[in-house]
């Protein structure tokens, strides 16, 4: 079973983010002593090993070592561990020195995911980032000096006037620094943004779907060239460097979620903590839950599985409508299992829309 911890502080918000966050830093204290609360009583009634443990957010690299250390010594004393557990930390870039770094290994925290998104200083500033291209490769660099060895970069593409030869050198940037796992994500204008305002102003110009097509095909290419697995739509690593937390939605084992925001699913149903900070704080009617039906397993598997290499069993979806897309080169058979192409890829969440129950 997983774990997923919730930081939602962040120091400013990025132009582009519709993820639950604030920038109240000042109720950071009074956060993990609840988050700890609530981890300590659920865990209670959990009798399944732990066995990947992920900070996300948010931006959890702003708390302090010693709250990360409550937070991970609350877990260890109502959970058994497994001795090969995997626990991850997302970071920004300018929030890591080598003293902290060296304080997560201290922890037992093996896995880095530092929060790139560009190497390119304009690009940055556009997308609201605090950190610079010099920041990021130097998180990385401290990262392998202190001794991770277990190292993922978020980079985004289709940014406002990316050309592909921007992201061309970005992927080379990326494949310089020789980490074990990239995650890529195109840019996406969700709204209650600052980006999707200034789409409707027109103020920003969106990519064209055939210029965020090639940018996609390009990292594909070049990433598969150097060795990494593209083993999910957003995510390429090197064998044996698989995200094994994130793995864990895609193949419903269980997890459970905590903190202001977060998700839990046990197999029969899902759990949701609200996305509101002063309500989390109170304790009271701070989550929601529902069993899942027939169709909500059957539309997950579609949903998850296709995103994946591995897909999904081809005994759940009727033959006549995959048939279209196999004739189209946008899915494909490969034993028991039906997969996205990479042209499939491309209209993913159309095929899963249509496939979908």
């Amino acid at each position: 079973m997983g774990i997923y911890i919730h930081i939602p502080f962040c120091v400013s918000r990025c132009n582009y983010c519709d993820f639950f966050s604030t920038t109240a830093l000042e109720l950071q204290e009074q956060y993990v002593q609840t988050l700890c609360q609530e981890i300590e009583t659920r865990l209670k009634t959990n009798t399944e090993a732990i066995s990947t443990i992920y900070f996300g957010g948010g931006t959890p690299s702003v708390l302090k070592v010693e709250h990360i250390e409550k937070i991970l010594q609350t877990i260890a004393t109502n959970a058994t561990l497994t001795q090969d557990i995997e626990i991850t930390i997302e970071a920004n870039p300018n929030d890591l020195t080598l003293e902290k770094l060296q304080a997560y290994n201290c922890l037992k925290i093996n896995r880095i995911s530092i929060g790139i998104q560009s190497f390119q200083d304009h690009h940055l500033q556009c997308l609201g980032r605090r950190h610079t291209a010099k920041e990021g490769i130097q998180a990385v660099k401290m990262a392998q000096q202190v001794g991770f060895e277990n190292i993922s970069i978020d980079l985004m593409y289709a940014l406002p006037n990316q050309s592909v030869e921007q992201w061309q050198q970005e992927i080379q940037t990326a494949l310089s620094l020789a980490v074990q796992h990239i995650s890529t994500y195109c840019l996406t204008y969700e709204p209650n943004t600052l980006f999707y305002q200034q789409l409707q102003q027109h103020q920003l110009a969106e990519i064209d779907d055939e210029t965020a097509n090639a940018m996609f095909d390009l990292v594909c290419e070049q990433l598969q060239q150097n060795g990494y697995e593209h083993y999910e739509i957003s995510n390429f690593a090197l064998p044996n460097y698989h995200s094994r937390h994130n793995s864990n939605y895609w193949i419903f084992t269980h997890y459970m979620g905590f903190g202001a925001g977060a998700h839990s699913y046990d197999g029969s149903q899902r759990r949701w903590n609200v996305s509101n900070l002063q309500t989390y704080l109170q304790q009271k009617d701070f989550y929601e839950q529902e069993k899942l039906t027939p169709t909500d397993h059957y539309n997950e598997q579609i949903m998850l599985g296709l995103r994946t290499k591995n897909g999904i069993n081809k005994e759940i979806v009727g033959e006549t409508k995959i048939n279209l897309y196999i004739r189209e080169g946008k899915l494909k058979i490969v034993g028991n299992q039906v997969v996205a192409t990479q042209k499939g890829m491309h209209i993913l969440n159309r095929i899963i829309e249509d496939l979908m129950l």
